[in-house]
Formats: C-alpha cells, sequence, structure tokens
C-alpha cells in the first residue's frame, strides 16, 4: 500500500512515515468527529448495511479511534484515510495515512 507523503516531518514512532509503525490489514475513510485528545482523533465512518427482514439497505456509521501523527496534523471535519496497524492502546488499532481534504 503507497499513501502520499506528508510534508511536514515529525519525530512520532507511531508514526507510518517518519518511525517505525507497519501498516497492514484494512484501510478505511472516514470524516473527523472529535480532535480533542492528543495525537488521537475519533473517525465517523459511514457504511450501508442490509436488512433481511426488510429487504433492503440501512445507513449505519461507526467510531473508530485512530492516532493522528503529528505531521498530517488533521482537525475537526477533515476527510481522512485511516489504516489497520497494531494496536497502540487500549482502542486505538488504527493510523491516520492521508488527509483527502475537508468536509466543512
Amino acid at each position: 500500500m503507497t499513501f502520499k507523503q506528508p510534508k511536514k516531518t515529525c519525530e512520532d514512532p507511531n508514526c507510518p512515515f517518519h518511525g517505525e509503525l507497519a501498516v497492514r490489514g484494512r484501510v478505511l475513510e472516514g470524516i473527523v468527529h472529535t480532535a480533542k485528545m492528543e495525537k488521537t482523533v475519533i473517525v465517523d465512518r459511514e457504511f450501508m448495511q442490509f436488512s433481511s427482514k426488510y429487504v433492503r439497505y440501512e445507513r449505519r456509521h461507526g467510531h473508530i479511534p485512530s492516532h493522528n501523527p503529528p505531521c498530517l496534523d488533521v482537525k475537526e471535519g477533515d476527510r481522512v484515510k485511516i489504516a489497520e496497524c497494531r494496536p497502540l492502546s487500549k482502542t486505538v488499532s488504527f493510523v491516520v495515512v492521508e488527509k483527502l481534504g475537508e468536509e466543512r
């Protein structure tokens, strides 16, 4: 998997570009819902789930905590691409790898 390199550099060991964090598994897109924690953001991801009872699709969403490297520095409302990595904490197993733009 190849992602666009950020223009800034950082000293974060958990950065997939400048540190030693390996990226593997799923790659998802979403919108940053909350950026109040230090180096962690909550990404809101919407998806369609099939309901067999009503024989149609319904919209659902999930909140995914992700590590935010200082070189990317994403904020609330930004559209981002996140990738799965090893568990960084109890809840964080994804890392932001690309900033796609602003959703506002």
